[in-house]
């Protein structure tokens, strides 16, 4: 039956139900009333249904009629999507943009960016992946992604391209009912080994570069919200992206420490980066992102 279907009889019973009558539907159209008629009664004939109920002075949906519009809607809508994509791709845009970002990056400044991409490219299908530490660079070089917003550390890798475009502050952090959060003193390395370290980790390769490690006792997350949820249980100490326990600070769930020199560590200053691979160039839309975002918030 689906096969007998056609986008122009579901666009007519769409314009009649939005017309209010098959006679303002063929003057929308530009259709003579009988070809609108005739192609409803096909529509009904094929289908089994009963659209209109015919015995009043004016044609009425149906119940059917009225669930089975709200049907097409959404079919004529899936078909504009459809050929916005073809089009697109006729142009050299990519059928779709995948994206990568870290989890220690912050959303809200990329927010008018990528609203700028969907109004600049609307009918782009656009997918997000974040995964734990590093995830965001093992996608791009994997080529399951175009683009990844991410901490490249220690080094831009020589098979990326990136720019840097702001800072993310990691604040050393613990529960305010936990024992470092009661020193009257600058906390040194030796008070924080003694204590559990909330560690970020890679899911993939756990013997890979670690940086801020302090403690001897490490336990580590993947997820940097499970992490946060441990930290106010009080379970250990982390270093925390500020954007995200400015209202944990401010609510005294949690203490900012004070470290001494030597506990102390330069990557608790971390450049975000936009990265693609070297090889890779994106699309009209990627470029179109890159460029907004150098623009927005390159440093």
């Amino acid at each position: 039956m689906i096969g007998s279907i056609s986008l122009d009889q579901l666009r007519i019973l769409v314009t009649i139900a939005d017309a209010g009558s098959f006679s303002a539907a063929g003057r929308q159209l530009r259709r003579a009333q009988s070809a609108i008629s005739q192609a409803v009664a096909a529509l009904e004939a094929t289908q089994g249904v009963l659209l209109f109920d015919r015995s009043g002075h004016r044609p009425r949906l149906t119940e059917t009629g009225r669930v089975l519009v709200d049907q097409a809607r959404l079919v004529l809508s899936s078909a504009a999507r459809f050929e916005a994509v073809a089009t697109g791709a006729r142009g050299g845009v990519e059928p779709e943009l995948a994206v990568a970002i870290d989890p220690l990056v912050p959303t809200a400044p990329l927010i008018e960016s990528l609203r700028g991409l969907h109004q600049t490219y609307p009918h782009l299908p656009i997918s997000f992946s974040t995964e734990g530490l590093g995830g965001a660079l093992r996608l791009l070089r994997s080529g399951d992604v175009a683009l990844a917003i991410c901490v490249l550390i220690p080094a831009v890798p020589p098979d990326v391209v990136a720019s840097p475009l702001l800072r993310v502050a990691l604040k050393p952090v613990v529960a305010a009912g936990h024992p470092l959060a009661a020193l009257a003193r600058p906390a040194t390395s030796h008070d924080l080994e003694s204590h559990v370290q909330l560690v970020l980790s890679d899911p993939v390769d756990r013997d890979g570069n670690n940086y801020g490690l302090a403690s001897a006792t490490r336990w580590r997350f993947v997820d940097l919200g499970r992490r946060l949820d441990f930290l106010l249980a009080g379970f250990g100490w982390c270093r925390m992206p500020g954007h995200l326990i400015v209202e944990h600070l401010r609510a005294g769930n949690l203490v900012q420490l004070d470290l001494a020199e030597d506990a102390r560590d330069p990557a608790d200053d971390l450049t975000i980066y936009a990265a693609r691979r070297v090889d890779n160039e994106p699309g009209p839309a990627g470029r179109w992102l890159l460029n907004d975002l150098q623009a927005r918030l390159s440093l």
